[in-house]
């Protein structure tokens, strides 16, 4: 076919994922002409993370009004961070109102992709074949659960699960509570249950940072001001958005002033609000604040101090019947196991197999670690694209924030198929591998290089995110370099 004779609506899009890319994708395809598109969900509801994730405790550590949709407010949050209820019903509201439902087919995951003569070639856990000119993989970053093998952990009497899937069948009153983790899903669960429960365990690895601040509560006065005027709801956006930034800023600067200032709140924070001084050492890291990826809470160091709270520094040695055996020789008793160990984060759409140009395998190309040309597109990948891919700034602002700008960029590639000015596109190398060597390089100067251990660095101890400012990013969003990539046909 001539690029005369080419049609604007031949182009035949997959999506796979139904959580906050998969619904935003869907929402902007329809806005620009397309609907032969399809979106493929493992599980039985949209929602990606929001519906996973279900633990006592769980809210956004993005300010909700910054973590929405910019075509569709929400004068209706509840609290500056959002409890994940909230979240969730929000995504599920949506995608109801912009008929996204129809074009989703839960209970199919796709465990298999393979470009091939020109069109991916889709099989989905139900065994349905399917093709299209590209695939958009919308599968989120923190999705695959790592469980730490500790031993003897099929001896323990009591129940035993991963924070994300948590077994609301269990009644947790009074029971003893061990978590085992220190990271935000493990603060989260300890400020909700400490003091609820009859006794809690934090069993402690690494000492975490915690950044202060209220989780302010919206009144039902404030939220008919932002329902009856938009551009108070504006103004209040704005406000988040200049003190999120104001965030993004210092950690791509280790040295910068605005580091120096997080640094010193955490601290103050710290020396502040723990009074035992055996306790607050123990809760003091080793390591500069936001090297990992840093923690708001309002209320984690009140709940550590409760008298029916424990902080367990010592290791677990193994598993028991009744508890936990730490390396110092005490068994913690516990009626309930909790597993608050993260997840692996560079897996993004894998364990699916992604087969690109001559069957080229994702896994072989990703061996050494995950790299994409600004976080979207692989060489020899055709008409392949990630959201919240590689590399891209998962630490750094709002993931919508990102996705809307990814989507949008994706969308004008698309739209080079779309109008017949190629068959094929893709990242090139050399752009690619530029790219990677100038994000490595400036990655290296951020607080996440600064010698902590953390889920943002790759094996070679490189932070693996985005590591200029938020308006850079945007800027490079506004509008692909088409020379950096690959055109057939």
């Amino acid at each position: 076919m001539s690029k005369s004779e080419h049609k604007l609506n031949d182009v035949r899009v997959v999506i796979i994922g139904a959580g906050m890319a998969g619904i935003l994708t869907a929402i902007r395809l329809r806005e620009y002409g397309y609907e032969d598109f399809v979106i493929y969900e493992k599980a039985d509801r949209v929602g990606g993370t929001w519906r996973e994730n279900t633990y006592p405790g769980l809210a956004c550590d993005v300010p909700a009004h910054l973590y929405t949709y910019s075509f569709e407010p929400n004068p209706n949050w509840s609290h500056r961070f959002a409890p994940g209820p909230e979240i969730y019903n929000y995504f599920e509201r949506v995608a109801k109102k912009y008929n996204v439902l129809d074009k989703i087919r839960f209970n199919e995951g796709v465990p298999h992709c393979a470009f091939e003569n020109g069109k991916w070639k889709i099989r989905t856990s139900t065994g349905r074949e399917d093709e299209a000119e590209v695939v958009i993989a919308a599968t989120g970053v923190l999705h695959h659960p790592k469980i730490v093998n500790i031993p003897d952990m099929d001896t323990f009497k009591g129940a035993c699960f991963h924070s994300a899937s948590w077994d609301h069948s269990v009644e947790l009153n009074d029971k003893r509570i061990g978590v085992v983790g220190t990271g935000s899903t493990a603060i989260q669960i300890t400020s909700a249950l400490a003091g609820k429960v009859a006794h809690f365990d934090l069993f402690q690895r690494t000492a975490q940072w915690i950044m202060p601040g209220p989780n302010e509560l919206y009144s039902e006065a404030d939220k008919a001001i932002f329902r009856a005027d938009a551009q108070a709801l504006d103004s209040l956006r704005a406000q988040l958005d200049k003190d999120f930034q104001h965030f993004a800023n210092a950690v791509i600067d280790a040295d910068s002033q605005e580091m120096k200032e997080i640094e010193n709140a955490c601290l103050a924070n710290l020396e502040t609000n723990v009074a035992d001084p055996v306790l607050r050492e123990q809760l003091r890291p080793n390591y500069r604040a936001a090297c990992k990826r840093l923690i708001f809470s309002p209320d984690f160091y009140t709940a550590i101090q409760r008298p029916n709270t424990e902080l367990i520094t010592s290791g677990i040695k193994h598993i028991e019947g009744e508890g936990t055996r730490t390396n110092d020789g005490v068994l913690h008793e516990l009626d309930v196991l909790v597993m608050a160990t993260g997840f692996h984060a560079d897996s993004f759409i894998r364990p699916t197999t992604v087969l690109g140009r001559g069957g080229i395998s994702l896994d072989d190309v990703w061996s050494d670690h995950p790299v994409a040309y600004l976080s979207i597109s692989i060489p020899d990948f055709p008409n392949f694209f990630m959201l919240n891919g590689p590399n891209g700034p998962v630490g750094d602002f709002s993931l919508i924030q990102i996705a809307e700008s990814q989507v949008s960029y994706v969308l004008q590639l698309i739209g080079q198929i779309r109008a017949g000015e190629c068959r094929e596109i893709s990242a090139n190398a050399k752009a690619t591998a530029s790219f990677e060597a100038t994000r490595a390089a400036a990655a290296k100067k951020s607080i996440w290089a600064t010698g902590c251990k953390s889920w943002y660095l790759d094996k070679h101890g490189v932070p693996a995110s985005w590591p200029w400012t938020p308006s850079r990013f945007f800027e490079e969003m506004a509008s692909p370099k088409l020379e950096s990539f690959d055109q057939i046909g």
